[in-house]
């Protein structure tokens, strides 16, 4: 008896529901973790209020960002080695301890370049937990439901977390900053009590022995082995290009509210919607979508994306606005957890860690660099950074796409 079409994808998404039920402890250990870190992760939210209460300038602020930003990219690339090298739970244990006991101390910083240093170290060890913990759900599933239910769960669990923590920052700063940023190292100290206590019988970290037969004596020939995948690095240009394209909902969409006659609370309704659309349907549409071919599916959301925001140029009122907001957010719905289950996929066991760590380094330069140019473009011309967009949202659909594989020469028969 034949399948049709409908009942395959019913198959899949029915394989998709097993996959959840089935997930390993572990997977729901690093997701509780993670909502625990999250809803405590106040400083990079309020640092620049905090600082500008102080009494600082803009500038300073911005400066502190900076700083704070370069050692995420850092800390991205250190978690991606240690994941590998020490193993995911003390990378996780490391990066929690570290952090927690940093941030606890910035309230007493009296200095500019004690702040800079500080939220700088911070920038580094808060990062580096995040290589580890993709690993662990590398590690924990194989096969690409299990692989998109285990990230689909880790990032439901992230959105909570930042959802409740916006909430209750907003409280806490509305009273104390010390309070914040004890409660944030509290939050961060948790997390590492938590994957330290229950975090058990991961794969075994890499022996010096193991290195050396790899031909991976130190970091260098590591990730220069992991540089050398070409599926890798063209996914790693596509992420940076993408994250580009994702951080203008943050630059590009509040200008343009602004000079559309709009108000700063449009734009908070307009953010909310993105955010609401995301709790309620992203995990959903994961299960939706893992029928389909990956690389196809982180085409048509990143596209999505770039023409959703692209979009927003042309809009001049709510209704039109929030339209484009649920393009491109049904494009982040359907590329986000995807874009980590595929590059799972890619990584070889002893290399996970670095692969994670080489995707956060790409995602931070992409989200760091983003509001930079696109500021700087829109205010060139703003039609100029929506057609930047627009382009960008192509080329990063365009990097998703298999690539063609050279036609194999045919050899003549020589004549009888």
């Amino acid at each position: 008896m034949s399948t049709t079409p409908t009942d395959q994808s019913d198959v899949e998404e029915t394989r998709f529901r097993d996959a959840l039920r089935r997930l390993p402890v572990r997977v729901w250990i690093i997701s509780l973790g993670i909502l625990v870190n999250q809803v405590g992760n106040f400083l990079p939210v309020f640092i620049v209020l905090y600082l500008t209460e102080r009494g600082y300038s803009a500038g300073a602020a911005g400066l502190v960002l900076g700083i704070s930003g370069l050692g995420k990219v850092l800390g991205n690339a250190v978690g991606g080695y240690l994941a590998d090298k020490i193993g995911r739970r003390w990378t996780i244990v490391l990066s929690g301890v570290t952090t927690a006991a940093l941030t606890a101390v910035v309230p007493s910083l009296a200095s500019l370049p004690l702040i800079i240093t500080v939220v700088g170290l911070i920038g580094v060890t808060s990062q580096i937990y995040r290589p580890a913990a993709a690993a662990v759900l590398v590690d924990a599933v194989s096969g690409k439901q299990e692989r998109l239910a285990a990230f689909g769960v880790f990032r439901f669990a992230q959105n909570i977390g930042a959802a409740l923590g916006g909430v209750i920052g907003g409280v806490l700063a509305s009273t104390s900053y010390t309070e914040l940023f004890l409660v944030n190292a509290a939050a961060c100290l948790l997390f590492g009590v938590v994957v330290a206590v229950l975090l058990r019988n991961e794969p075994s970290a890499q022996t010096d022995e193991e290195d050396a037969a790899d031909g991976q004596g130190d970091k260098a020939v590591g990730y220069r082995q992991a540089l050398a995948d070409r599926t890798l690095v063209r996914f790693l240009v596509m992420i940076l290009v993408a994250e580009f394209v994702y951080i203008q909902s943050t630059v590009g969409l509040p200008l343009h509210v602004s000079d559309v006659g709009l108000s700063a609370g449009d734009f908070g309704l307009l953010i909310g919607l993105n955010g609401l659309l995301v709790l309620a349907l992203e995990l959903p549409i994961t299960g939706w979508v893992s029928r389909y071919r990956l690389e196809y599916v982180l085409a048509i959301g990143n596209l999505l994306i770039g023409v959703g925001l692209a979009l927003t140029g042309l809009m001049n009122n709510m209704v039109l606005l929030a339209a484009t907001v649920v393009m491109w957010t049904l494009g982040e719905m359907m590329s986000t957890s995807v874009s980590q289950a595929y590059l799972g996929s890619l990584a070889p066991p002893r290399l996970v860690g670095r692969y994670q760590g080489l995707y956060g380094v790409a995602y931070t330069i992409g989200t760091g660099a983003g509001p930079l140019i696109g500021g700087a473009v829109y205010a060139f011309a703003p039609w100029a950074l929506w057609t930047l967009v627009a382009a960008s949202g192509l080329l990063a659909a365009q990097l998703c796409l298999p690539r063609r594989r050279a036609a194999a020469p045919t050899v003549e028969q020589p004549d009888s």
